[in-house]
């Protein structure tokens, strides 16, 4: 895995769009690629070009990743990460994150702001994805480093 951060090429463009099944909504990053050099986590801007907000900073792309963390989930896994990480800790990671990306808005944006946590969350896990997206992007996040172990665990 590379930290990455560089603008996304026309190359990147194109393999996330082969990832994601569609084009992107707004303008973002590759900040962690796989060993092979494919895109696994974006950091998207956040807001859309129209000022949508964009409340999801930090995106899981990788195929393999995905369908792991998707596998980490169905089975469970984010009413097990709420238990054992512990909702203070959650409320922490929310806020952070939140700080982070409402930094990225334009001081001159006087519309509608992104809201809440991570993938917009308020309170609580709503997916695991974008907690180890966060992450392996290298942020403080205790439900992503939960996820590493248990994908570590199951070998994946």
């Amino acid at each position: 895995m590379m930290l990455d951060g560089h603008p996304a090429t026309d190359a990147d463009r194109e393999q996330v769009v082969r990832l994601i099944g569609r084009q992107p909504m707004g303008e973002f990053q590759v900040v962690v690629r796989d060993a092979d050099g494919e895109p696994m986590v974006l950091r998207n801007a956040p807001l859309l070009a129209d000022g949508t907000p964009m409340p999801t900073l930090y995106w899981l792309v990788g195929s393999d990743a995905v369908a792991a963390v998707g596998r980490l989930e169905a089975g469970g896994g984010v009413d097990a990460a709420e238990r054992e990480v512990g909702l203070e800790v959650i409320d922490e990671i929310h806020a952070r994150y939140a700080a982070l990306r409402d930094a990225l808005v334009p001081p001159s944006h006087d519309g509608h702001r992104p809201s809440g946590g991570v993938g917009g969350t308020r309170r609580g896990v709503k997916c695991l994805h974008a907690h180890y997206a966060h992450h392996l992007a290298g942020g403080d996040d205790a439900v992503g480093a939960w996820v590493h172990a248990r994908l570590a665990m199951a070998g994946e």
